[in-house]
């Protein structure tokens, strides 16, 4: 498993880079996944790590699973190549810029967020 001050480090880092709250979050997967037809129930929009980051943000740190390290590891590590966070709010340029904002924002990071 993780030890205390690694869990301390990746739940410092995992909150740094989804500065998105839980509602925004919850928001923009349903935002993500509604269709001209159809909107999905709120608990099954989004991705499944998209949920996950969403179940996480709504729990206290000594609730963490196994499970849940993986997913904040990978989000973490998943942001941290794909964004500049020092360089943010950054503003959206071109459709490239438009999707990869959507991609993070579905992890819980929104670019443009101060």
């Amino acid at each position: 498993m993780t030890d205390a001050l690694e869990l301390d480090a990746l739940w410092e880092d995992f909150h740094r880079v989804v500065n998105m709250t839980s509602a925004e979050l919850a928001a923009w997967l349903r935002v993500r996944d509604a269709k001209e037809q159809a909107e999905p129930l709120p608990q099954e929009a989004g991705t499944p790590t998209g949920q996950h980051v969403l179940a996480i943000l709504q729990k206290r740190r000594t609730d963490l699973t196994a499970d849940d390290i993986r997913v904040m590891r990978k989000v973490v590590d998943t942001v941290t190549a794909q964004a500049d966070l020092e360089n943010e709010p950054e503003t959206e340029t071109t459709d490239e810029d438009t999707r990869r904002r959507h991609r993070l924002m579905t992890l819980g990071h929104d670019p443009l967020k101060p």
